[in-house]
């Protein structure tokens, strides 16, 4: 293959530039920076676009935060490759605090008592797992003898998805349209500059294409 890396990098190494970076996460937001400023879309839309993606990073639906993140970014008009840049918020260093307000806040507004930041460590690391062991298994049990236990599926929806799935709605509108109305401005500059720039630019280039006309020796 064309693009297939020659050294295999080793499970360890792979983890490690999950958590980690290469050049470290703020050259890796300072990436995202960039690529945000030289999107073609509108300000609005682009500002539209970063709200559905920093949304998205609230809810549970680990795995899916692209697909979520388009699909919100289409329904508000918004710019679908800054919703995908916008996901990006939620990386492993925010995604315990989200966590933690996010099931803090559910479980307040069901009604239930919130755990400790310890609970929730064990909920999104743990429960996750035990929940997918549990469709491992059960699919597994579809070939065997061995019978369907549904319980860590059930603990996890009650305790963590549904609490989660509720509990990032108010965080996450909060934190996505503080997001929107700070990059609205910046955006919005930057486009102005860089269309001042280009405009200096080919006038610039057009006055010496003018100038070399001129020194051209007339014909008799």
């Amino acid at each position: 293959m064309v693009f297939k890396r020659r050294d295999k990098r080793p499970f360890w190494k792979v983890i490690s530039d999950f958590l980690w970076p290469r050049g470290g996460w703020a050259r890796a937001f300072t990436y995202v920076k960039h690529r945000l400023h030289r999107l073609p879309d509108p300000p609005h839309r682009i500002a539209r676009g970063i709200f559905a993606g920093v949304f998205t990073t609230f809810t549970p639906f680990y795995g899916l935060h692209f697909v979520v993140a388009a699909f919100l970014a289409w329904v508000l008009r918004g710019s679908i490759p800054a919703a995908l840049l916008g996901t990006f918020f939620g990386n492993p260093l925010t995604y315990v605090p989200i966590g933690v307000v996010s099931l803090q806040t559910g479980h307040f507004l069901l009604g239930g008592t919130g755990p400790g930041e310890d609970e929730v460590r064990r909920s999104l690391g743990g429960k996750f797992l035990d929940a997918g062991d549990d469709l491992r298994d059960n699919f597994l049990a579809m070939f065997s003898e061995r019978e369907a236990d549904w319980y860590s599926l059930h603990v996890f929806y009650d305790e963590v998805f549904f609490p989660y799935m509720i509990g990032g709605i108010i965080p996450g509108i909060i934190t996505a349209l503080i997001c929107y109305y700070l990059s609205l401005p910046v955006i919005q500059a930057y486009q102005n500059r860089r269309k001042g720039a280009l405009k200096a630019k080919w006038a610039a280039l057009k006055e010496k294409k003018a100038l070399k006309a001129d020194a051209k020796p007339k014909q008799d």
